[in-house]
C-alpha cells in the first residue's frame, strides 16, 4: 500500500491562504472573490478555488450577494457574543481538565515560551505577532485539555476571533497589557495545581476580552458603502 502524503491538498492550501487574508485584512469585508481572480492570484485552477470557497461560506466567512456574487462576509456581533459566550463555558473546563491530568515538563516550558513570545510581541508593536501568540496560547489549552472535541470546535471559531482582534489592532487601539497578564497568571495557576483559580482568572479574561470587541464597532459594512 502508499503511503499516506502528509501535504495538504491544493483546497486546503487555498482555504488556509483565503482564511489568513480575510483575517489579516488584506480580503476586506464586502470585497468580491471570484474563482478566476483567485485562481489567477494562486496560480491553480478553478477546481480547488471553488472548493475552498465553498468551505468559508459554510464557515461563515464569505456569503453570497445577489448579482455581485460571493463577497468576504462582515464581521457579525452576534456571532462573536455566541462564541464568547461558548467560551466562558468550555475554556474554563479545558483548563480544568488540563489540570486533572498534570501537565509536562515539555508542555510547561510550551506554554512558558508562548507568553514570552506574547510579551515580545507587546513590546514591539508587532500586532501580526501578538494575534499569533495569543492564538497560540489558546490553543495550548485546549491540547492540554485532553479533549479531541474542544480543540477540534474552536478551531473553526478562532478565525472569527482573529478577525476581530486584527481590526481592533488595525484601529491603532492599544492593545491591552492585562491580555497578558492574564495569560501569564491563567497558566502559573495552572502549573502550581490551583486549577479553581486558574479558571476564574480565565473567566475574568474572556469577559474583558468581550468587552474589548464588543466596543468597536466590526458588523458587517453598510452594503451602499461596499458598492462604492
Amino acid at each position: 500500500m502508499k503511503t499516506v502524503n502528509p501535504q495538504k491538498s491544493l483546497v486546503e492550501q487555498t482555504y488556509d491562504i483565503l482564511v489568513e487574508a480575510i483575517c489579516v485584512g488584506t480580503l476586506k469585508p464586502g470585497e468580491r472573490l471570484t474563482q478566476d481572480a483567485v485562481a489567477a492570484r494562486l496560480n491553480v485552477s478553478r477546481q480547488p478555488v471553488n472548493a475552498a470557497i465553498g468551505l468559508l461560506r459554510a464557515n461563515r466567512l464569505v456569503e453570497s450577494a445577489g448579482r455581485r456574487g460571493v463577497v468576504v462576509a462582515g464581521l457579525d456581533p452576534d456571532l462573536l457574543r455566541d462564541i464568547y459566550d461558548f467560551r466562558s463555558v468550555v475554556e474554563p473546563l479545558a483548563v480544568t481538565l488540563a489540570g486533572r491530568r498534570g501537565l509536562t515538563e515539555a508542555e510547561i516550558a510550551e506554554g512558558r515560551g508562548i507568553i514570552a513570545e506574547g510579551w515580545q510581541a507587546l513590546r514591539k508593536g508587532d500586532e501580526p505577532g501578538m494575534v499569533r501568540a495569543d492564538v497560540a496560547f489558546h490553543t495550548l489549552l485546549y491540547r492540554l485539555s485532553g479533549n479531541c472535541v474542544i480543540e477540534e470546535t474552536m478551531r473553526v471559531y478562532w478565525t472569527h476571533i482573529r478577525r476581530a482582534m486584527s481590526a481592533i489592532l488595525r484601529s491603532r487601539e492599544r492593545y491591552p497589557e492585562t491580555v497578558w497578564d492574564q495569560h501569564d497568571r491563567i497558566f502559573a495557576a495552572l502549573c502550581a495545581g490551583r486549577v479553581e483559580d486558574s479558571a476564574a482568572i480565565l473567566r475574568e479574561h474572556l469577559l474583558g476580552s468581550f468587552a474589548n470587541i464588543a466596543g468597536h464597532p466590526l458588523g458587517p459594512p453598510d452594503p451602499q458603502r461596499a458598492d462604492g
